[in-house]
Order: structure tokens, then C-alpha cells, then sequence
């Protein structure tokens, strides 16, 4: 007889599967274990009688027709995973790609096991708390600290999808990778959002020699709208990839040239050839907790994704929502001060949990979460906001880093009902701008706080330490119902993802929208200064929220979701939604066209 599907996940977690990406290197892990949250009290069941097809949702229709191509082929939810992906990180080199990191949630429809997988960079051993001060001791400004060598961490993707392969892939590894070795090899077509995104990165920092190159007609002019773009050098890393596996990626000639970019200047970083050839992917069990009649899945540290969506949710689980709903000024008020109780707690607390206790089922501890939901006021909005003190709390000082836009989130579900819900990052504007075989290297590191101690002296827990993680904002989210997967749901936008995704999640589960129209409710983000998404709102019901005592600053903050869905209606069949602010799309299987 099988054990039920969290028991076996707790064995999993209990002995952390790990992938070693160097043949004959013995790796050692230096960093302390991570702390372990309580076991979950929810399983997942296997599908019944699925009959609800196959459907990919991801920010460019041409990853959507390689995620689709996968899936007629008889793939499962993660080689389509795998072609996405290798898409992505041509067509949208601003958001993600193989120089970065993810992290993917997968439901097994056979036997109901949701498991996460961490493939975040890792920092390198060279590593200090002081690498992103200048020589006086001060914060490198954020542009300076991005385009630095020292941004870079040990990218992730790779190793993730071939550990997530190798347990639930059906195709042959390399498969899954041709769709993008012959597009960049024949061209594609520059998208309207990778022109703007060049030239928004050219404003923001003045383009790295690399991007410079890669990015622009001579130097100076960025590539037009419809310019056929090639990238042989792409082509023949995936190639490489496909034939020798992981492995490739992560030593010979790929991983030197990585070392290489890394060290130009300015501020070259540390990053060797033997943080790379020992990098591992790891497995996890995801953080789930209940939500009205519903189980809510996400990430765990170093992710403050999935801590986050949830805190929010279970403060809102002390109001009715549905009787608040998208057109009242007070479903959007509760929302907003929701947002704001989970976003201090999340500042304050949560790192790399090998690193930092992370006290995560005090943060999720009903009856703590019930106390933040005291704190509202249906009437006024709090004047101030602070982080609580949840049940196991260490002292830990708050951090605020910098905005990440290079990210990108799609979701998933093949012919089986398996499902994946992923976000994949490079962190910034076509991340550190720099490239190795023709790819862009992340720079994820500046994820990190740029201190390691507050102003009162006290230690950061999102602080840089050799072989320590970043905090993310990342949240792939699945969303279960009487056992069974009823949505998968992600965005990007840095630490505003935990806002998109919990507002798209209300918007679906109290409030009754369709994946598409809970996209299309006008984003706000309550970190610091509300954000708002004032030209989606109406007008009377924002001078509502203002009355209330709400303040909002206009921005692209509140404007850079990338959120896509899939969702099981109610007669079994699934209902995709793409935002509209970005260039993706959901589209079914049998819709998918040559």
C-alpha cells in the first residue's frame, strides 16, 4: 500500500535530495542545516478521472508553442518546463534564462505528491557581508552593485530542471531543449516589451558592453521591433546541454567562460569554477496551509514568496471577503492592510533558513495571524506598520533591498493532470547584463541586503555570507480543493510579486473571477509606500480608499505584473489567464495550431 503523499514528501524532506552536477566531486555543504517547519497536515490526492486536457500559460507566444509542441509529443508538465524555459531565455532575456534561477512547484497527478524545487543561486564561497560597500564603507548604489561582477550567483535553472526531470520526465532530456536550439539559430523576431525593456535598462544604468553588443544595431541604436535576432552561441550551449546534461552547464567550457565574465571588471567577482561544479538543486516540501475551503501551496525559504501569500491569507481568513468584493472600498482596504502586516513580518524574518531561523509556523500560527488581523481598522488605515512577534521569533533586523523586474512565471498542466508552477528569474533588467555563451548571467546576488547589521546594530537576516542564498519575492502557487488541483497561479515583479499573486488569488477564491479577469483587477502593492495601479481603478472607488486614510504613489512597481494562471472549472475542463500587461498568452493543447 502507498503512503499517503505528505508522508512519503516528509521522508523526501527528511533526507533533502540533492543533485551533484560534478562527476567523481564530492561536495560539502558548509552551511548549517535548514530549520524545518512542522510537517503539513494537508495531502494532496491523485487526479480522478482527469479529463481536463493539456494547457500552457508563460509570458511569449513563442515558449507557449514550444511548451505545447512538448506536450503533443506525449511530454509531461516538467519537459515542457524544460522548453519554455530554453525559449524564454532567448525571447525574454530581460526576465529569465540558464544564467539565473527558479523555483518550480509540480503536482503529481498519480499520486497526489506536491513537492517544490529550489533552484536559487547560491553565493559563492569568495563571498563577504561587505561586498556591495564602496571603499568608504557605503552602500554601492543599485545600478553600480547590479552591473558588478559580484552580483553574479552560481545560476540554478539548470540543475533544478534536470533533478525535477529525472523524477518526472517522460521525454529523453534532450528532447525538450531542440525547440530552442533551432530558433535561435534561425532568428526570431525582436517583441515590442524586449525593445522597450532594453531601452528602459538603457535609462536605468547606461547598458554593460556586454547587452551593449547584444542589444543594439551599432552600438548605440537598440534592436528594432521585428529585427531577426540570432544567437548561434545560445544555440550551441543548449546543444551542449541537451547532449552531456547538467554537467555541461556547470563545468568545461560553458562554466569558463562564466568565470570569465564574471571576473572583468568593474568590481570583478569571486565566482570560481569550483562554487560551480559543486552547486546543487534541492527538493523541499512546499508550505501549505489551509484558506477557507481551500489548500494554498507555496515556496519556503529562501523564498518569501510562499510565507508571505499565505500570512496574507490567513489575516484575510478572519473577514468575509466575498460579502467585500472587488467593487467595495472595503475588500480592496482589508486587502491593502493584509499586504501590509505580511510584508513587515516577511522583511524582518525571512532569509536563507540554512542561515537564519526562520520562524515559519510562528509566522503562519492561526491564532498569531488572527492578532495582525486585530490590527485593522474597518474604518481608518493603520497610521504605522511594523512586524509582530510571532510565536518562535528571533531577533533579526528589517532590510529593504532593491526592486527586481528581470523575472518571469508560467504555468503548466498536461495531458495527465500533472502540473507545474513556476518562477524564473535573472533579478534585474536582462539581469547583470553580462553574458557567457551567449547567455545573460544573473545578478542575484544584490537580492541580498546591502548590510549585514541595521542602524539599532542588530544582524540582518537577509544579509550575504559565503554559500547563502538571497531572499526572494519568488511565489508559484498551486491552489488544491477537496485534495484535488483547482489553480496554479505567479507573476513576477520582485518583492511586488507576494502583492500580484495575493490579490489574484482573493480575486479568484473569495471574490469568484475567472484567472483572467482576477489578472485584470488593477494591481497595488502595500511594502513602504502603497503602490497603485491607478489607471485600472475607478476612479470614485480609489477616493473611497483615499477617505479611509490610504496614501498611494503611482508606479511601476504597482504596474510590472507578468501573472499567469490555470484553473480547473467546475466541469473538469481548464481555463487559462495571461496578463495582458506583458506579451503572454494561455492556450490549450488543441488549440495550439502547427
Amino acid at each position: 500500500m502507498n503512503e499517503p503523499g505528505f508522508m512519503r514528501r516528509a521522508c523526501v524532506a527528511a533526507s533533502t535530495a540533492l543533485l551533484f552536477l560534478s562527476a567523481g566531486c564530492a561536495t560539502v555543504d558548509t552551511a548549517p542545516e535548514a530549520n524545518t517547519p512542522a510537517a503539513n497536515t494537508f495531502e494532496a490526492a491523485p487526479a480522478r478521472n482527469w479529463r481536463g486536457g493539456a494547457m500552457v500559460a508563460a509570458a511569449n507566444p513563442l515558449a507557449v508553442d514550444a511548451g505545447l509542441k512538448v506536450l503533443g509529443a506525449g511530454g509531461s508538465a516538467v519537459d515542457a518546463a524544460i522548453a519554455i524555459q530554453a525559449v524564454l531565455g532567448l525571447v525574454e532575456p530581460q526576465s529569465s534564462g540558464i544564467g539565473g534561477g527558479a523555483f518550480l512547484l509540480h503536482y503529481d497527478a498519480a499520486t497526489g505528491d506536491v513537492v517544490a524545487y529550489d533552484g536559487r543561486e547560491v553565493a559563492p564561497v569568495g563571498a563577504s557581508s561587505t561586498m556591495f560597500l564602496d571603499e568608504s564603507g557605503k552602500p554601492l548604489s543599485f545600478p553600480a552593485a547590479i552591473q558588478s561582477g559580484r552580483s553574479v550567483g552560481v545560476p540554478g535553472v539548470v540543475a533544478m530542471l534536470e533533478l525535477a526531470h529525472r523524477e518526472h520526465g517522460r521525454l529523453a532530456w534532450a528532447q525538450p531543449w531542440q525547440a530552442a536550439i533551432e530558433l535561435a539559430e534561425r532568428g526570431f523576431a525582436v517583441s515590442p516589451r524586449m525593445r522597450e525593456i532594453a531601452q528602459m535598462a538603457e535609462r536605468f544604468t547606461t547598458l554593460a558592453p556586454d547587452a551593449r553588443r547584444y542589444l543594439t544595431t551599432d552600438g548605440k541604436t537598440i534592436l528594432p521591433v521585428g529585427h531577426v535576432l540570432r544567437n548561434t552561441d545560445y544555440a550551441a550551449t543548449l546543444r551542449q546541454i541537451a547532449t552531456q546534461g547538467a554537467r555541461a552547464f556547470y563545468s568545461g567550457p560553458i562554466a569558463q567562460s562564466i568565470i570569465a565574465a564574471v571576473a572583468q571588471a568593474p568590481r570583478p567577482g569571486t565566482l570560481s569554477l569550483a562554487d560551480l561544479a559543486s552547486y546543487r538543486a534541492v527538493k523541499h516540501e512546499p508550505v501549505c496551509r489551509p484558506y477557507r475551503i481551500y489548500e494554498v501551496c507555496g515556496m519556503t525559504p529562501p523564498s518569501s514568496g510562499g510565507i508571505a501569500v499565505l500570512s496574507v491569507l490567513g489575516i484575510l481568513a478572519n473577514f468575509d471577503m466575498a460579502a467585500n468584493d472587488s467593487n467595495t472600498p472595503q475588500g480592496w482596504h482589508l486587502l491593502i492592510e493584509a499586504q501590509r502586516l505580511a510584508y513587515a513580518d516577511r522583511d524582518k524574518y525571512v532569509g536563507d533558513d540554512r542561515f537564519v531561523h526562520v520562524p515559519v509556523d510562528g509566522l503562519l500560527d492561526t491564532n498569531y495571524l488572527q492578532s495582525r488581523a486585530a490590527l485593522i481598522s474597518r474604518s481608518r488605515a493603520m497610521a504605522t506598520v511594523s512586524a509582530g512577534t510571532p510565536p518562535g521569533a528571533p531577533p533579526s533586523g528589517a532590510d529593504h533591498t532593491g526592486p527586481s523586474t528581470g523575472t518571469s512565471h508560467f504555468v503548466v498542466v498536461d495531458a495527465r493532470g500533472n502540473v507545474v508552477s513556476m518562477t524564473t528569474t535573472v533579478e534585474s533588467l536582462f539581469g547583470s547584463q553580462r553574458m557567457a555563451s551567449g547567455f545573460f548571467l544573473n545578478n542575484q546576488l544584490t537580492d541580498f541586503s546591502f548590510r549585514a547589521v541595521d542602524d539599532a546594530g542588530v544582524a540582518i537576516a537577509n544579509a550575504p555570507a559565503p554559500g547563502k542564498k538571497p531572499r526572494s519575492s519568488m511565489s508559484p502557487t498551486l491552489v488544491f480543493k477537496d485534495g484535488q488541483f483547482l489553480l496554479g497561479v505567479g507573476s513576477p515583479g520582485g518583492n511586488s510579486i507576494i502583492g500580484y499573486v495575493s490579490k489574484t488569488l482573493v480575486g479568484v477564491l473569495d471574490w469568484g473571477l475567472t484567472p483572467d479577469a482576477a489578472i485584470e483587477l488593477p494591481n497595488v502593492v502595500a511594502r513602504g509606500p502603497v503602490l497603485v495601479e491607478e489607471s485600472r481603478f475607478d476612479a470614485p472607488l480609489l477616493e473611497q480608499l483615499k477617505s479611509l486614510g490610504h496614501t498611494f504613489r503611482p508606479g511601476r512597481g504597482a504596474e510590472g505584473s507578468g501573472l499567469h494562471a490555470i484553473m480547473v472549472r467546475p466541469d473538469g475542463t481548464l481555463e487559462g489567464g495571461a496578463d495582458s500587461r506583458r506579451e503572454g498568452e494561455a492556450r490549450a493543447l488543441d488549440t495550439a495550431g502547427p
